[in-house]
């Protein structure tokens, strides 16, 4: 599976481009189904990284099982088998190329998982303001488990934004954010998509999504992807990061 060059251009264009059916819906079961194991079925997360969300963490909420309060789940590729296939999956790996180029090495992946009447907003904002990573042309592909819908947390983005480049950022609790002075929220359009499908987005395209207000789950993973050219700009040395395909340059990531 490739982009079509009518998709190619939409995402130069518009900063995204929103990629159905990325895997089989037997994949999209193990998927579904090996994430429950982590979050419910006591399977091991001693590899993974977990976030609490925050009303819950701070106690101004209770939950009926400890898995109904989780935000985020961090390292599922490099510590599960079935979500490595998944970052290393063809068809998104095909996408990638086409943006990126042949030598690809992954930046970060997280589980996002906005559990039913828990799930809280992630404020409007851009990646590459958090990511210690030049030239800001990293990719994300956003790919949903559970169909997300405008109720329960898809994603709302602000088309061609991403030519505007970095933008400010402030504090607010619990979030990082753009500067409300600094965009239209009238310009914000929002992609609902189905379960297995893919939204590839660029690192400066502004993005956010609402609370979960329904009674289902609404979990995606980003999967992050930049140029195996790109700089680190970090503090210390560079990490080492997962190697999706091509070539290792030196003082590059």
């Amino acid at each position: 599976m490739r982009l079509t060059d009518k998709q190619l251009e939409v995402y130069h264009q518009d900063g995204f481009v929103v990629v159905e059916d990325l895997v089989t819906p037997e994949e999209l079961d193990g998927l579904t189904h090996r994430l429950r194991e982590y979050t419910h079925e006591g399977r091991p997360t001693d590899r993974l990284k977990i976030q609490i969300e925050p009303r819950v963490q701070r106690g101004e909420m209770t939950v009926a099982h400890p898995g109904d309060g989780i935000r985020k789940i961090d390292g599922l590729v490099q510590g599960d088998d079935l979500f490595q296939h998944l970052g290393l999956h063809e068809n998104i790996v095909a996408s990638l190329e086409q943006i990126l180029g042949p030598d690809i090495k992954m930046f970060r992946n997280s589980l996002l998982c906005k559990p039913p009447e828990v799930g809280s907003q992630k404020g409007m904002h851009q990646d590459s303001p958090y990511w210690p990573i030049e030239p800001m042309e990293l990719c994300s592909c956003w790919f949903t488990l559970d169909d997300a819908t405008m109720e329960n947390g898809c994603m709302g983005v602000l088309p061609g934004w991403h030519r505007k480049g970095a933008l400010p950022h402030i504090y607010v609790m619990d979030d990082y954010v753009i500067d409300p002075a600094h965009y239209r929220q009238d310009d914000m359009v929002f992609r609902p998509m189905k379960a297995g499908s893919g939204l590839f987005f660029h690192s400066l395209l502004p993005h956010y999504t609402a609370p979960n207000r329904t009674g289902t789950w609404r979990r995606a993973i980003a999967l992050s992807y930049m140029s195996a050219r790109s700089r680190y700009t970090g503090q210390g040395d560079c990490p080492v990061y997962f190697p999706i395909k091509g070539r290792t340059f030196p003082g590059c990531v």
